[in-house]
């Protein structure tokens, strides 16, 4: 069964679409310029690359990651400004590197994909986008990331407030805060950055919380000139730094993998958040009820002690409804608001994500049919069903303790070695079998059942059947080395199939 479109007269042919122009995209991109193939597009929706670097730029915004890890190991840079770098100066890397390895020509922006779909006959993919360009080409890399849609709540009466709403993904700078009553829902890694920065600035601030986060002391420090120019002038020195502090990152995974440790660490949090806030009422309040680890842990030195100021109030009355210029809360308080900002975080679960998005691989199968009960692949990078369709972060690769670049240059490689193996076996596509699928990640949830991560909190590393979609459990060195190699027992290869030849009319005699 073929479930190929008709080709439109202006279908471009490639050999790569890469689908993002994220981290994931550009490091996909760079490693295929490397190995010599320049036959690629990729297809952006938005105007830039960067992903969501690009997105975000809400006020504090910075990564959680050391910047000397947040930055791919080919392309270092070596005067980053501080230890966690804040959101333009990732974002003005991503510009630098892009520039670097002359990866622009083959972006294509305003390229929202909405369609690929496999056909045995050719073994090829055709990708559609929203203004109707096809793309035909032999794989298919899937670089969106999963930190790129919005999530916004379905609270009663938000669409008929007269006040100002937005997003913290879509910061509106315009806007003036300052004398302002601000309502802020939610407190995740996102919110625990700005909520401290618009603080000062506003009149009022109600920091609407629905469950305590954990939240940790940041490493603030600036980078010397004196670092720096080592840095640049030896290289060694830097890469020191770098393995430093990957392997301090490291450490992070044991009390991820011993509930008790992590058990033991809780108090010591709980100890740094009575130091922090002086009202004990407040501090109970932001004191999570699961284990640390369970949910993503969130670092900041600014937060705790926002709440010590007199125009900050904590919420955690769940919101009733909101009205044309006021929060109403289940206790039926009432709260003024002149703006709305949602802290609300995105919609992780690909199921979701990407539920406009049509995918259509052998027979005609749709991966929203495969993935309805929960989605899963091979290494976050295959999925059977779906030949020579490749993906970036995909299910169970996300990380809780270390870089996710990291992840991503292991992913990369892995693709770069199945297409070399795929050209070895002279075949036209490849697909993992799903038995291979099924029992590696049979593996990997009896894994994350025994980590802090099974301790019954509920989080959004999860779906809503409590199966964890998101994380890799196990450290970040074992997953380079199983995707080191490719197995080549674990996929089926497939040679293209020649078209059946059409019968010759007969002549009709005269």
């Amino acid at each position: 069964m073929t479930s190929q479109p008709p080709i439109n007269p202006g279908t471009r042919e490639v050999d790569v679409v890469i689908i993002g122009a994220g981290f994931g995209g550009l490091c996909m991109a760079i490693k295929l310029l490397e190995a010599g193939n320049d036959n690629f597009v990729i297809l952006e929706k938005g105007d830039e690359v960067g992903g969501t670097w690009r997105d975000n730029s809400y006020p504090g915004c910075a990564c959680d990651v050391q910047s000397h890890m947040y930055s791919f190991s080919f392309a270092p840079k070596t005067d980053w400004s501080k230890r966690y770098a804040p959101w333009d100066e990732i974002q003005q890397y991503i510009l630098d590197t892009t520039e670097q390895y002359g990866v622009r020509p083959y972006c294509r922006f305003g390229e929202e994909v909405n369609s690929a779909l496999f056909d045995e006959d050719s073994g090829t993919w055709t990708v559609g986008t929203a203004s109707g360009d096809q793309y035909r080409c032999r794989h298919v890399v899937l670089a969106s990331g999963p930190l790129h849609v919005p999530q916004v709540p379905n609270i009663k009466g938000l669409d008929t407030f007269k006040g100002k709403v937005f997003h913290s993904a879509r910061w509106d700078h315009d806007y003036d805060l300052t004398g302002k009553n601000v309502v802020s829902i939610g407190t995740g890694g996102s919110a625990i950055q700005y909520c401290p920065e618009i603080a000062p600035q506003v009149k009022q601030l109600y920091v609407m919380q629905r469950s305590a986060a954990w939240v940790i002391p940041r490493d603030e420090r600036k980078y010397l000139q004196l670092e720096k120019a080592v840095f640049d002038k030896v290289p060694g020195a830097r890469l020191l730094h770098r393995y430093r502090l990957y392997w301090s990152n490291e450490t992070r995974v044991w009390p991820i993998f011993n509930p008790m440790l992590a058990r033991a660490l809780s108090n010591l949090a709980k100890a740094f958040i009575r130091l922090q806030v002086k009202d004990p009422e407040v501090a109970k309040k932001l004191t999570p009820d699961y284990v640390i680890g369970c949910k993503r842990v969130l670092i900041s030195n600014k937060y705790y002690p926002m709440f010590n100021r007199d125009n900050v109030e904590l919420v955690t009355e769940g919101i009733k409804e909101v009205r044309e210029h006021s929060v109403i809360t289940a206790d039926g308080k009432e709260r003024p608001a002149d703006c709305i900002i949602l802290g609300t975080g995105f919609i992780v679960d690909p199921r979701v994500y990407m539920k406009n998005f049509e995918v259509k691989g052998l027979g005609g199968r749709d991966l929203r049919e495969d993935w309805q009960d929960h989605a899963e692949s091979y290494y976050g990078t295959a999925t059977a069903g779906y030949p020579n369709l490749w993906q970036l972060v995909g299910p169970n690769s996300g990380l809780g303790h270390n870089s996710i670049i990291f992840m991503i240059e292991s992913q990369v490689h892995y693709i770069l070695e199945s297409m070399k193996l795929l050209r070895k076996k002279n075949a036209a596509y490849m697909d993992v079998k799903p038995s291979v699928q099924h029992k590696f990640n049979d593996n990997l949830q009896r894994r994350i059942k025994s980590s802090v991560w099974g301790t019954g909190c509920q989080s959004w590393y999860q779906d809503e059947h409590g199966r964890n979609f998101t994380v890799w459990p196990k450290s970040t060195w074992k997953f380079w080395l199983e995707t080191l190699r490719v197995k080549a027992g674990d996929y089926r290869f497939y040679p293209a199939r020649q078209p059946q030849s059409k019968p010759a009319k007969k002549k009709v005699a005269a």
